[in-house]
């Protein structure tokens, strides 16, 4: 069943009323009709509702709410992707795959090896378009949020951060001894809590020595992911997938 994300605002006396973007979608791409049924979840709430359509305009999708669903989508896992700035379209990949398997959010980070440097006019832009992504693999994965895509960072504002988090683990080529496993295991016993964990991700050429350094002074904790060395963009595959299985929802 298609899902879709409204404002609480849209959802009033038993009817939900789309707008935007959507209504293209439901019209022209899905060529859904009156009378057929699709899934709405109210962002403000993550509350989930079975919906029939009603009426169909160019402008606004009126949909009559049948029942509220039980929602279990979401894990108490939050985590924040710190993802180096890679090139190409990885970041796209990364965002939307990431977003499947339960991130909560991604955060682009400027580092020094860092090859592409995203230009302050398209910035803003950027982030759009990766938030649009979100809220697309959002709807095609079943969440009850859309993960935010946050305003691309620094390291120092990274170190600034790090104590609001339960853990912070640093992905590292050169660390050799301290496992993902083993600060895993630390978190084990506070299983059933929300546990807040960001992770940080260098982009091609890694993270410079120096970084990694600062980063570990303010409480980062570096870990090694194994003998083999890991592209950028499937680091934050790896690490989630892990951290699912042995904290969240997949264990």
């Amino acid at each position: 069943m298609p899902k879709f994300f409204v404002k609480s605002e849209q959802i009033k006396d038993n009817k939900i009323i789309i707008i935007g973007e959507d209504v293209n979608h439901i019209k022209n791409v899905l060529r859904l009709n009156i009378d057929d049924d699709i899934q709405v979840c109210d962002l403000d709430t993550s509350v989930n509702y079975t919906c029939g359509i009603s009426k169909i305009s160019n402008e606004v999708v009126e949909c009559i709410i049948f029942n509220q669903i039980e929602s279990k989508s979401e894990s108490n896992i939050h985590i924040n992707v710190f993802q180096g700035i890679p090139k190409s379209d990885k970041m796209e990949l990364i965002i939307q795959k990431c977003v499947e398997l339960g991130i909560h959010e991604i955060t682009p980070v400027e580092m020094k090896r860092c090859i592409v440097k995203v230009d302050e006019k398209v910035k803003k832009k950027k982030i759009e378009r990766w938030q649009k992504i979100s809220e697309v693999a959002a709807k095609q994965c079943g969440r009850d949020i859309v993960p935010k895509i946050n305003d691309v960072t620094n390291i120092k504002n990274i170190c600034n951060l790090i104590s609001k988090y339960d853990i912070v683990l640093l992905a590292y080529e050169n660390e050799e001894i301290n496992t993902l496993k083993s600060e895993l295991l630390k978190l084990k016993n506070q299983r059933e809590k929300h546990l807040n964990i960001g992770i940080i991700i260098g982009p091609e050429g890694g993270i410079e020595k120096e970084e990694v350094e600062l980063l570990k002074e303010n409480g980062a904790s570096v870990i090694t992911l194994g003998k083999r060395i890991l592209r950028t963009e499937t680091v934050a595959f790896v690490m989630t997938s892990i951290i699912m299985y042995e904290l969240g929802d997949l264990g």
